[in-house]
């Protein structure tokens, strides 16, 4: 559904605070229309994150068939935040509201500031910023908007979820990354203004990783996390990641989770145990059967002694995707949020498949069943969304969706 936006060439006099109120008014006037653009993310590994001006001025495109911020190498930083709609907010006020959402995401991704930002040199540079929007399945029964094929709520995986509201669903979420936390921090800032008369933050969670823009993301643990993800631009990839029919088609599926790591329990553990439980080499990322990183694992392989050389129980194991289709697209980032008096670390872990009944459930409650790692993880978090499909220009996230 395309709605009307306020552009840079408007009426200076009417600008965001008068278009904001001609919505809560009830005047804003929504039409039909669906359709994508052209254009596709960038393969992984294709930016730099050596210091200065470069890393700053990097733009991804922010129009085409998919949403920015999952085919893409992940930047260093992130900002998941969640939102609850206001009961009021019927679907043409939502509509608006993604339509300025939508205004905005189209400047600040290519560093231009949103309008009304009353700190515009903080949007100069975007550092690689893309931004993902999804809905959460309570927004998506409430408005009667058909969901994607395996979309629905996850219950908790017994016996190892401890879920703590504060970090578990949501109408709506952002998910916000960049190479630069300050422009992650405003960018969040500027959007939640956008939503402040439609929406309320239910939570907001921050993450971080290192920076290599060729190596596979480390985790506190040390081990490297994501190394069976398909290729960026592949067949895989496009099978397991995108929804491929209907008014979803080129959009995906999110699940969040915030797992806490037991580092001080963890850090008790001799280096062969901790590679054991895994089933590959904190060092190299190498599974136990082989020597380099991206090494198929030999799951049938025995020792000397005839016991597998991949534990039963091994991470690596339970995570498997049975074929390349089932395969989940890891977007792992790490977060610290330990005390003088606790430690609170652990993982924002994001996963992106095609169909969620089908990818992901299976995969977690093998893990929730027998993962040996189990013993030091705990998920207390815990939501999922359909993230949109991209737009072409002139068009709102949402279109066909919300028609």
């Amino acid at each position: 559904m395309a709605i009307a936006t306020p552009m840079a060439d408007q009426d200076p006099q009417l600008g965001r605070r008068g278009f904001l109120g001609a919505v809560l008014g009830g005047t804003a006037v929504v039409a039909g229309g669906a359709g994508f653009g052209i254009g596709r993310a960038t393969s992984p590994g294709a930016s730099s994150t050596s210091a200065g001006p470069t890393v700053a001025a990097k733009t991804r495109p922010f129009y085409g068939p998919h949403q920015g911020g999952i085919a893409t190498r992940p930047p260093a930083h992130c900002a998941v935040a969640a939102y609850d709609v206001l009961s009021d907010i019927d679907l043409s006020r939502f509509g608006a509201a993604m339509g300025i959402v939508t205004d905005d995401l189209s400047r600040i991704t290519q560093g231009a500031p949103a309008l009304g930002d009353t700190a515009p040199m903080l949007a100069a540079s975007p550092a690689g910023l893309s931004v993902t929007v999804g809905l959460g399945p309570g927004l998506l029964k409430r408005y009667g908007i058909p969901a994607p094929a395996g979309f629905t709520a996850l219950e908790p995986f017994e016996p190892i979820d401890q879920l703590n509201p504060a970090y578990c669903d949501g109408d709506l979420v952002l998910v916000i990354t960049s190479d630069d936390p300050l422009t992650v921090s405003h960018s969040l800032r500027m959007l939640t203004k956008d939503l402040r008369s439609f929406a309320s933050i239910r939570w907001v969670q921050r993450g971080f990783h290192d920076a290599a823009p060729t190596d596979t993301p480390r985790n506190l643990f040390g081990q490297k996390d994501g190394t069976v993800n398909p290729a960026a631009e592949s067949d895989d990839f496009d099978a397991s990641v995108w929804i491929n029919e209907g008014p979803w088609a080129g959009g995906t599926t999110l699940v969040v989770r915030r797992i806490r790591m037991e580092m001080d329990t963890w850090d008790t553990l001799d280096r062969s145990a901790m590679d054991e439980v895994v089933g590959r080499r904190l060092d190299t990322g190498a599974p136990l059967t082989g020597e380099h990183e991206h090494d198929i694992a030999d799951l049938g392989a025995t020792n000397k002694f005839g016991l597998p050389v991949i534990r039963e129980g091994a991470h690596i194991r339970l995570a498997r995707a049975d074929t390349p289709q089932q395969q989940l697209l890891r977007r792992p980032y790490n977060y610290d949020d330990s005390s003088a008096e606790s430690t609170d670390m652990g993982l924002i872990f994001l996963s992106y498949q095609a169909n969620l009944a089908a990818q992901f459930i299976p995969v977690q409650q093998r893990l929730a069943e027998s993962d040996l790692l189990n013993e030091w993880t705990t998920p207390v978090g815990s939501a999922v969304f359909a993230v949109l499909p991209g737009c072409a220009e002139g068009q709102v996230l949402g279109d066909g969706v919300l028609a």
